[in-house]
């Protein structure tokens, strides 16, 4: 029989792949499973963009292959759209890239930097996808801590005494997932000045900074970080078009070139009506983002509560779509996890698989109707 290659070797199924489906099981079999560990947007997108989508389908060009590059329109909104919110210019035509959602940019980018014996730096507490796409790529992820103690942020200074010689890559994502830590400006800086210093390739997958989160901001808004900078972003969470796959890349003409080199062989352009209703979505105003986060605050506040009945301790300043949540000292978040699931039927994440320093943790998803988190909490009295 033929094998499969070494490389899957290197990696597992995503959790959340595993977890679903024996959650669907469980819920065909008459389980009333409340699902608060998954981070899928339920609420609708804008309504214009729903139009947008649905107009676009008797345009002559609907159905026919679309740009590597994605329309000009698209791009143009995207440059607007950081222009707007976060005071960085772009030029649609060199230094933006829409992606087919952004986990795609996250392989796409290691595809075109990482050799095999690269290292990358990648975050603990972190994103899985990071390390699992690195070790798919024969490079070999280096974990950094972060901590409650230092808000989540990582130890520039421990990081400059490391053996840097083989980092080619390192990650960061702020506002943090799964923790919900901030970047302020000087640690942007810091960081941007830390990777020019060591000749690495920072990128910062930043698809939150609309959800409860006052001071949005960029990478790119640092002096210099397009030399050596590049982020991803996406418009899944802010709106509300998780099922779409649509992101976007944007840094240098030099590093978007590149990835297009890998991009370009690995698919065939975005359907147009998905780039159409993307344009629309770049293109509202601030009365959507109040809106938005408007249900979100309410479902946050259940949430506290519903931790707060389960013993667990969380951080009030954290933004993003997630409450992660301190279990009490000793206690096991898988089994925490599992005991959850089995004895109330409520799904929420163990921190253990964001990494080792996510042990001790869970993690809430906001992307539940205030319906189900108070009949969560009627469950757990």
């Amino acid at each position: 029989m033929t094998q499969g290659a070494n490389r899957l070797k290197t990696v597992e199924e995503y959790y959340f792949s595993k977890k679903m489906r024996e959650i669907h099981l469980l819920m065909a079999s008459g389980k009333p499973i409340l699902n608060l560990g998954v981070g899928s947007p339920d609420l609708q997108p804008p309504q214009k963009v729903i139009s947008a989508l649905t107009e676009s389908l008797d345009d002559p060009k609907a159905h026919k292959y679309q740009s590597y590059q994605g329309i000009p329109e698209l791009r143009e909104a995207i440059a607007s759209f950081y222009k707007e919110h976060f005071q960085v210019h772009l030029s649609p035509k060199t230094e933006i890239l829409p992606l087919i959602g952004s986990k795609e940019g996250i392989m796409h980018i290691s595809m075109a930097y990482l050799n095999e014996g690269d290292k990358v730096l990648v975050p603990n507490p972190g994103y899985p996808t990071y390390s699992a796409v690195t070790k798919l790529m024969g490079a070999h992820p280096v974990y950094y801590d972060l901590n409650a103690e230092n808000n989540w942020i990582p130890d520039i200074m421990a990081l400059e005494r490391s053996d840097l010689s083989q980092v080619k890559i390192m990650w960061i994502n702020y506002p943090h997932m799964p923790t919900g830590a901030k970047a302020d400006h000087k640690f942007l800086s810091d960081i941007v000045a830390f990777a020019g210093r060591n000749d690495i390739l920072l990128i910062n997958d930043n698809p939150y900074s609309f959800i409860l989160n006052e001071f949005p901001r960029s990478i790119l808004q640092i002096n210099g970080a397009k030399e050596n900078c590049l982020e991803l972003n996406s418009l899944s969470k802010t709106f509300n078009m998780a099922g779409w796959r649509i992101g976007m890349l944007m840094g240098s003409a030099k590093h978007i070139s590149n990835v297009l080199k890998v991009k370009s062989n690995m698919d065939s352009g975005m359907f147009y009506g998905l780039q159409k209703g993307a344009s629309e979505a770049l293109n509202c105003s601030k009365l959507w983002y109040l809106s938005l986060n408007s249900v979100y605050e309410q479902r946050r506040a259940l949430i506290w509560d519903l931790a707060t009945s389960l013993n667990c301790t969380f951080d009030e300043q954290a933004s993003g779509l997630f409450v992660w949540a301190k279990l009490p000292e000793y206690v096991n978040s898988d089994e925490f996890s599992e005991l959850l699931l089995k004895k109330h039927h409520i799904f929420v994440a163990p921190g253990h698989i964001f990494g080792s320093n996510g042990e001790g943790y869970v993690r809430f998803s906001l992307c539940v109707s205030t319906e189900d988190i108070e009949e969560a909490k009627l469950r757990v009295k």
